[in-house]
């Protein structure tokens, strides 16, 4: 709103009988510039990566959700068990808008384990080479599965990294983000899921100093309108991320 200001006034002085018409003229330029950039800021597509600090946290929901805020594209590249109703498809039912794509896994596996043991039951050799990121122009949700187990090549990923609370969770979450940094990676944003524990999310954000986008609240169930209510919630947290 500053700059709407700015330019609103700036275009009163050069219709009246100012003498600085040329240094007026280089601030107009300058807040045309500005405005650009943010517009361009805005719109530039996020690739974002979520991770769990264990299993059964919420990864595939805070998905659907982070998919439905963004009108995102959705990509899960190692699904294991479950294939008929693979996470995957489990977004794509929660998911309201017409927006979103939906790409294939680039492994899907038999058993329902983590994705070293599943593959080996059934007897494939996982070639993270062969994981190839879809191409798209929109923001890309990528849903990781056995941790931070998808190669993450390029730093422009924003990472999130969902919580639960339980005994030793705090220990988990603060080891998951360390192991992020380690790889060279920030985490973006942390998303809390459960019921609420103050005393346990204060600990982790100010010892981490990592942004908290949102909690998912234990729901009786969860369909499109909780998750575009959850959406609306986090939406301005996700853009800003």
């Amino acid at each position: 709103m500053g700059l709407l200001f700015l330019l609103v006034f700036l275009l009163r002085i050069l219709h009246g009988d100012s003498q600085s018409k040329t240094e007026i003229h280089k601030l107009l330029f300058f807040v045309l510039l500005c405005v650009a950039l943010r517009i361009s800021a805005k719109q530039q597509s996020m690739k974002i990566f979520i991770t769990g600090i264990s299993t059964d946290v919420g990864k595939t929901i805070t998905s659907a959700i982070v998919v439905e805020a963004l009108e995102a594209d959705y990509w899960k590249p190692i699904q294991a068990g479950d294939l008929d109703n693979s996470d995957s498809h489990k977004v794509k039912s929660q998911v309201s808008n017409s927006k979103s794509q939906f790409y294939p896994n680039a492994y899907q596996l038999n058993t329902p384990a983590s994705p070293h043991l599943a593959a080996e039951i059934d007897g494939i050799t996982i070639d993270l080479k062969q994981i190839n990121e879809p191409k798209t122009n929109n923001h890309l949700v990528i849903e990781g599965a056995g941790g931070i187990f998808v190669p993450l090549n390029e730093k422009d990923y924003k990472v999130i990294v969902v919580s639960r609370h339980y005994l030793g969770s705090i220990n988990h979450t603060l080891l998951t983000i360390e192991a992020i940094k380690n790889r060279g990676f920030e985490v973006s944003g942390i998303i809390f899921s459960g019921s609420e524990n103050k005393s346990t999310e204060d600990l982790i954000l100010n010892k981490t100093g990592i942004k908290c986008i949102g909690r998912i609240d234990e729901e009786p169930y969860f369909d499109q309108n909780v998750i575009r209510e959850y959406a609306d919630l986090f939406r301005e947290n996700l853009l800003n991320l």
